[in-house]
């Protein structure tokens, strides 16, 4: 019979909840990681973002700043052939991705749960602890159980069921970030592609003609692993909240409908692609932004700006604020000083009203700025691996997460091979 009590339940497989199972397993809890698809990777292969971003300090490839977790399916994928390309350092094979995710999650002894989707949230009279969750799969609802849980679903979904204090969007309006479906174009002749400006120049002439409608102001496209195929990141969808199920539908549409207009585009419009197709459109579309918790600790993005360090440090990140438009056409981008780099706190990843709840990933507390700094999958993995190793700690000692140690947290992420730039035991 399979079990239904763990010390700590993963919620989604993603880059985050990919580290959270691992590092938990590894730090000596039972562990269950539950995934809705029948792979894992999430936002790197669901959603298939691709490339990874920066993980070393702002302009110093060489001073590498998220280690742990990430750098294990590096180099899983590097030993594959799967990893890199020699225009584009950090491009990757959605496909290495799930084997090696897989590989390291069940070499921890992790329990791994797929084609099973969140549906509810049990929580005691008090409504602070969580009892159990409810999945839905093929065996019907099920129910587990567990001491600690970890949301990882990108979209705070767990901490909203549990009855969390959770935001959405920016301040003004409540409007998030766009979203986007990533698309594949094979058959290219690379060797003959204008540059990104000249393509962005031929696609502002498409949209002046009506032959595009999409609201995006550039063209965004990335060199993929294999020869010939070019991946673009560059559709729009506006205005759709990804957390209502109806909006995300229109979404899925949306995304499909741009596509084929630029697929259209570029055969007819750009050079070297003449003789191109269509290989693949991600299985889900992209979510920037939906849901965040209100924590113990909102970080902001003057703090990430301004390269703060914190004595909780639990992951570090570089990537600037980038805030696509969530009306239309424009992007914000706000760099860091080069060398640079900034501090996660753990109290980011403490929801306020819920006890023994964790979150890892896009959806921690902060503002709607730093949050588009934040979001992206290696420092998602950082969040992941600390969130499930406090977890793990909680399950252990028996304590709440709000009343544990970070120095504990830093100490495992550390033995764990993480680096948080700071001396730890």
């Amino acid at each position: 019979m399979p079990d239904h009590h763990y010390d700590v339940v993963v919620a989604g497989g993603g880059p985050s909840g990919i580290a959270a199972a691992i590092a938990a397993a590894r730090e000596g809890a039972k562990t269950l990681l539950i995934e809705r698809y029948g792979f894992l990777g999430g936002a790197g292969t669901a959603m298939m973002v691709n490339p990874w971003m920066s993980y070393w300090a702002v302009g110093k490839e060489d001073h590498i700043i998220i280690f742990g977790v990430l750098k294990e399916l590096i180099d899983g994928m590097t030993a594959l052939g799967a990893y890199g390309h020699p225009k584009q350092m950090t491009a990757f094979d959605p496909e290495a991705l799930k084997v090696v995710a897989e590989r390291l999650c069940l070499e921890a002894g992790v329990a791994l749960l797929f084609h099973s989707f969140l549906g509810s949230v049990q929580t005691d009279d008090s409504g602070r602890f969580i009892q159990s969750v409810r999945v839905a799969n093929k065996a019907g609802l099920t129910d587990f159980k567990a001491s600690l849980f970890v949301d990882t679903t990108g979209d705070a979904d767990l901490a909203a069921l549990a009855g969390a204090i959770v935001e959405k969007g920016r301040a003004v309006d409540g409007l998030s970030q766009p979203m986007t479906l990533n698309f594949r174009m094979a058959n290219v002749d690379i060797d003959r592609m204008p540059s990104g400006e000249e393509i962005t120049r031929r696609y502002l002439e498409a949209k002046a003609r009506g032959e595009i409608h999409c609201p995006r102001e550039d063209v965004l496209w990335f060199y993929a692993n294999q020869p010939g195929v070019i991946h673009f990141n560059t559709t729009r969808v506006i205005l759709k909240d990804a957390t209502d199920p109806w909006a995300l539908t229109e979404a899925e549409i949306e995304g499909r409908r741009q596509v084929q207009q630029f697929v259209a585009f570029l055969k007819k419009d750009v050079d070297g692609f003449e003789h191109s197709y269509l290989q693949t459109t991600a299985p889900q579309i992209g979510v920037r932004e939906s849901r965040r918790i209100a924590g113990e600790y909102v970080l902001t993005a003057e703090e990430l700006l301004a390269a703060c360090k914190f004595d909780d440090v639990i992951a570090r990140g570089s990537y600037p604020v980038d805030i696509h438009n969530p009306n239309g056409e424009g992007t914000v981008m706000q760099h860091l000083k080069p060398g640079e780099w900034y501090d996660i706190p753990y109290r980011c990843l403490i929801p306020r009203k819920i006890e023994n709840l964790l979150v890892g990933g896009r959806p921690i507390s902060a503002t709607h700025e730093a949050h588009s700094a934040i979001r992206v999958q290696p420092i998602a993995i950082a969040i992941g691996q600390a969130a499930g190793t406090a977890a793990a700690i909680c399950a252990r000692d028996q304590v709440l997460p709000r009343r544990l140690n970070a120095r504990k947290v830093q100490e495992a992420l550390a033995r764990q091979g993480a680096s948080l730039g700071i001396k730890v035991k």
